[in-house]
């Protein structure tokens, strides 16, 4: 099981980082503008018009392929933490560590042997005029 999240991390990795390589070699809108000035090469690899559809149809396989091996990492993320864990979220897990916070601070009294804080008389709640 470990081994096959290593292998779908590694894929999403390298498919994210084709995809923004291939992403920063793609030619914006406003680049065919300056082609009508002679700026433009219309003798390329791909043809005129094939790298466009060439690199964007790339792109878009890379993102369905990240995408895919996103949904699958967070699929088996989720098996990995069961109910023989102890609940299946977060918050429950946590719940039965935060009902005593008193026993997670070391070297803190325990609540029965702490002794009770007197208020003073004249605390700033007198100090309010009623109407």
């Amino acid at each position: 099981m470990q081994m096959l999240m290593t292998v779908i991390l590694v894929v999403q990795m390298l498919a994210a980082l084709a995809m923004i390589g291939l992403v920063l070699i793609q030619h914006g809108k406003g680049a065919d503008m300056g082609a009508s000035f002679g700026s433009g090469s219309s003798g390329s690899l791909f043809g005129a018009t094939g790298s466009a559809n060439f690199l964007s149809r790339s792109t878009a396989v890379l993102a369905t392929i990240f995408f895919a091996c996103t949904l699958a990492l967070a699929y088996f993320g989720n098996l990995r933490g069961g109910p023989a864990e102890g609940g299946s979220s977060i918050l429950e897990r946590a719940a039965p560590a935060a009902s005593e916070p008193a026993a997670q601070i070391p070297g803190a009294a325990p609540a029965a042997s702490a002794p009770a804080l007197a208020v003073p008389a004249a605390s700033g709640a007198a100090q309010i005029p009623t109407r």
